[in-house]
């Protein structure tokens, strides 16, 4: 199977237009397969944010925790809908994440952010381009733009937002470069790992 090729092709500080941008790639797929949303949870306020829109997320460690007595992986069990603030302030930062159906629950999972790394990523194929000798590869293809960082993958925080569209796992840069024109970029550097 093999993992996406990840072209970054819009940096910016502006959360807004990350987003707007990551849309109007969207909009060339042929069709959107699946949306994934993920989140760093840094504040109680944020997780019961979050516990609103995504009542099947899943919640877990932002890092990974160990029993200080077992060394075990500790698992987060908390039911963030009943717990109390400090109950949820001693597990902070949390994760969630969720597949979702496109429509507008993306828009509010962008719009409720809160100041932690966050991602949406929207699973589809690209239109074949037989002049071009290109065909879509649906379990590569997509977009996703990555709030407060700039790798596909899970990486250090930063105050920018990164936006990238994903091929396949050999990678296709005049697509990716045709991609970034659509929205009046251009590919930002070398291509990442991506899902």
């Amino acid at each position: 199977m093999g993992n996406s090729k990840a072209y970054p092709v819009l940096r910016t500080d502006d959360a807004r237009l990350a987003y707007t941008q990551a849309r109007r790639l969207c909009a060339l797929l042929e069709r959107e397969e699946e949306v994934w949303l993920t989140a760093e949870l840094r504040t109680a306020g944020e997780v019961r944010r979050m516990a609103a829109l995504l009542p099947g997320g899943t919640f877990q460690h932002f890092r990974t925790r160990t029993d200080p007595v077992t060394g075990r992986y500790a698992e987060f069990d908390l039911d963030v809908t009943t717990a109390d603030d400090a109950a949820l302030d001693a597990h902070l930062p949390l994760d969630v994440s969720e597949e979702v159906a496109p429509g507008d629950v993306v828009e509010r999972f962008a719009t409720a952010l809160g100041r932690g790394a966050a991602a949406i990523e929207w699973h589809g194929r690209w239109p074949d381009e037989p002049e071009a000798g290109h065909c879509g590869a649906p379990p590569y293809d997509g977009v996703q733009v990555v709030f407060h960082g700039d790798r596909a993958q899970q990486g250090r925080w930063i105050a920018e937002h990164t936006v990238f569209v994903h091929v396949t796992k050999f990678g296709d840069l005049p697509r990716a470069r045709r991609l970034a024109a659509h929205i009046g970029s251009e590919v930002l550097g070398e291509p990442q790992l991506g899902w």
